[in-house]
């Protein structure tokens, strides 16, 4: 009984390992997949002075290693003008972990490449300071 106890708790403990390192791995990725957008874009608006469309973002997205761990990516670049700042937020996707370790939260891609992870919270007192009645205003529609 003692013997079925222990394996029952080792086994336990490395299902559990394995999901948190699963997700781990999911967040690393999709990190990874959002700094080679940041870097795409960013070059596309040093060689245009302007930031790419929408539909040109949905091109690179095809293109992206790792895209499928990236999900939905939610693009700012109508509402960024020439006054933003650097941590201004270009790009977002929210990522659900139901692990341990890794809580839910967003991967955030700022106007200076910058790719960081936000819980839920800080992203959205973030976002709230950076958008515009507008902006508001049609994301509600």
């Amino acid at each position: 009984m003692v013997k079925f106890g222990l394996v029952f708790v080792v086994t336990a403990t490395a299902v559990v390992a394995m999901m948190n390192f699963k997700d781990w791995i999911n967040r690393s990725e999709t990190m990874l997949a959002m700094e080679h957008l940041g870097k795409i874009v960013l070059e596309y608006r040093s060689s245009r002075n302007v930031l790419p469309s929408e539909s040109y973002l949905s091109d690179i997205k095809k293109k992206l290693q790792g895209r499928v761990r990236v999900g939905d990516i939610q693009y700012r670049a109508l509402w960024i003008d020439a006054d933003s700042g650097p941590d201004t937020i270009l790009a977002y996707t929210e990522k659900k972990y139901h692990s341990f370790l890794l809580g839910s939260g967003f991967i955030v891609l700022t106007l200076d490449g910058m790719v960081t992870w936000m819980g839920r919270e800080e992203f959205l007192a973030l976002l709230s300071k950076q958008q515009s009645a507008m902006e508001l205003k049609i994301l509600q529609k």
